[in-house]
């Protein structure tokens, strides 16, 4: 009888301890009117801070001023991990600092801290959750366009396709949450692919602030169409830097969070693949075309 209780008492440990590894963590979701989407996070068992999530970084970056003059502990960039706690779970990371980040949040944590696992972003909801796998009803709803990812140097991309002047041109996209407008161009690729950059009205030419508080000059032109997986947005304001690349070195194209959040998704990264459906957010008008 002791044998056959203790065996009951066992199992239903272990069911339970396999119940909670297996459980999702909701964690709320906030975007603001800059298009930066940010959760509470409590770094080092100490400071509550508000951070981005950002899918084209990785680890932890904390802004300059939060690392002078907020933090209550001492803290070793570059070398040294770090507790983050990031709704019910606990991950382990380095920290990198830099001038900005994205407006109204403390820093910015990357997508690799979810590497095994899979991340839904719900802007419906307000909610950003984290699976250990990916849901079975999303698997099968067709409604969701797929998109597979392309990993490269610690961040990822997405095959997606512009259309100007009867032009099609496919090509890979940095899947980029912690760019704020819709998609940066590269001219080198543009250039490769003889796209009709000629027949893109523009709409304005501004000064941004890199991540390290440098100028980069940008042509804001009109993009006739901007396909994500099945889906077609018309008429999208891109940016094309005119004096350097969006990513150093690299000939790339960025797809940002003004272009992403229009979609519910649930970022498999085990398995490699994205899956995309629109939300309420889908035909709100772009910052760039607001009318004054």
């Amino acid at each position: 009888m002791k044998y056959i209780c203790s065996l009951l008492i066992t199992t239903l440990f272990t069911v339970n301890v396999f119940a909670q590894t297996l459980a999702s963590d909701t964690i709320p979701l906030t975007i603001n009117e800059q298009n930066t989407i940010f959760v509470k996070a409590v770094f080092n068992q100490k400071d509550t801070f508000n951070l981005n999530f950002d899918t084209g970084t990785t680890e932890l970056i904390l802004t300059n001023n939060i690392l002078k003059n907020r933090l209550k502990g001492t803290t070793k960039l570059y070398d040294t991990f770090y507790n983050l706690e990031i709704g019910n779970r606990h991950y382990h990371t380095k920290v990198y600092d830099a001038e900005l980040t994205g407006h109204g949040t403390d820093g910015r944590f990357g997508w690799d801290l979810f590497k095994d696992k899979v991340v839904e972003l719900n802007y419906d909801k307000g909610l950003m959750v984290v699976h250990e796998r990916m849901p079975g009803q999303v698997i099968n709803d067709n409604t969701y366009t797929r998109l597979a990812i392309n990993y490269f140097d610690n961040v990822f991309t997405v095959q997606s396709s512009m259309i100007q002047n009867g032009v099609t041109s496919k090509d890979s996209f940095l899947f980029d949450t912690g760019y704020q407008r819709t998609a940066m161009l590269d001219n080198d690729l543009l250039q490769k692919a003889v796209f009709p950059v000629e027949t893109m009205k523009e709409i304005k030419r501004v000064v941004m602030k890199g991540a390290k508080g440098n100028e980069v000059p940008v042509i804001t032109s009109n993009l006739e169409k901007l396909m994500i997986g099945d889906y077609v947005l018309q008429d999208v304001p891109v940016q094309q830097i005119t004096g350097s690349k969006p990513m150093r070195g690299r000939d790339i194209h960025i797809l940002g969070n003004e272009v992403l959040k229009r979609f519910n998704t649930f970022l498999d990264f085990t398995n490699k693949v994205i899956y995309m459906k629109p939300n309420k957010l889908y035909d709100v008008e772009y910052v760039e075309k607001k009318k004054v």
